[in-house]
């Protein structure tokens, strides 16, 4: 029998796992948008489709029509939604940025996951930790601030898409368990596909080349599509999972895992590295991000005999 406290430890185990793979699935994007020439919209869209496609017959197959009967579907929806503009988002920076800087920028998504499990869920976050995400903020306009000068506006997309997906993910927690993950995971492939396929026309018709219509040109092309829809779907499923075991702030700081990959693949397939300034910055919401976990262990520890300040 499954121990209570193992729980907690499964889920970050889960969470870390998953967050080492997803950025193949950016790093494919980015391919895609600078060798291959594909337009972000179409890229998001190509995502959603595939990982609809992949899992679909896998979630049937388990739950039967089931995974159609969500009891909060419009919720659901509404999450795939949130998914797609974000995911729409990151694959728009990643076309213009080093792979490794959207990452970093995109590292305050944690501390607003956390600042949303204080404020919405009155999980116990004390001065120490908000004093923690301040100083992960400031590392963040470190990285920032140089990528602003050489990519203007488009520095700030890793930001908004931060925010975007901090929501998804307080969804995740805050649905609850009204719906299976599976079914949870069908409806927000829907949402996200019904949503990036509406933004694609209305960019098409607008004449914005970041929205541009496209078949996959090459067979490669198409196999990485439906690789990067496959890893969308597997991984996003495990990550429901994962908070399903732990809470919102104990699994927010494991996200980092991903610069590890992100800036290996970043240099092995862009020749990208960070700079030293950039590095500063990774470390600071790094840094702050463990100081949150140890603080959350801390508070969670049965010796733990006078309440936490902090």
């Amino acid at each position: 029998m499954q121990s209570s406290s193992s729980t907690p430890f499964r889920g970050m185990v889960l969470m870390a796992g998953c967050m080492l793979v997803l950025p193949v699935m950016d790093a494919i994007a980015k391919y895609m948008a600078t060798v291959e020439g594909m337009s972000p919209g179409q890229i998001t869209f190509y995502r959603f489709f595939f990982q609809l496609a992949s899992v679909l017959p896998v979630l049937i197959a388990i739950n039967g029509m089931g995974a159609f009967s969500a009891k909060r579907p419009w919720i659901n929806l509404l999450r795939g939604a949130i998914h797609g503009a974000a995911s729409l988002m990151f694959f728009m920076a990643v076309k213009y940025m080093p792979l490794a800087d959207v990452f970093a920028i995109y590292f305050v998504e944690p501390f607003i996951l956390t600042a949303m499990s204080a404020v919405f869920l009155k999980e116990k976050v004390g001065w120490r930790r908000w004093l923690a995400i301040a100083v992960g903020f400031g590392g963040a306009m470190i990285v920032i601030q140089p990528s602003y000068e050489v990519f203007g506006l488009t520095a700030l997309l890793p930001v908004a898409c931060a925010f975007l997906y901090a929501l998804y993910m307080f969804l995740n927690r805050a649905i609850g368990e009204a719906d299976s993950p599976m079914t949870m995971q069908t409806m927000a492939g829907i949402g996200g596909t019904l949503f990036i396929g509406a933004t694609l026309l209305l960019g098409t018709a607008a004449g914005d080349a970041d929205f541009e219509i496209a078949l996959p040109t090459s067979a490669l092309g198409l196999g990485l599509l439906i690789i990067l829809g496959a890893i969308s779907g597997y991984i996003h499923l495990l990550v429901v999972r994962a908070f399903r075991m732990a809470t919102l702030s104990v699994l927010a700081p494991f996200q980092y895992f991903e610069i590890i990959a992100a800036v290996a693949l970043g240099y092995l397939l862009f020749d990208e590295f960070p700079t030293p300034s950039k590095w500063l910055g990774i470390l600071i919401i790094v840094g702050s991000g463990l100081f949150i976990l140890w603080r959350e262990q801390k508070r969670a520890s049965p010796s733990q005999t006078v309440p936490e300040s902090g």
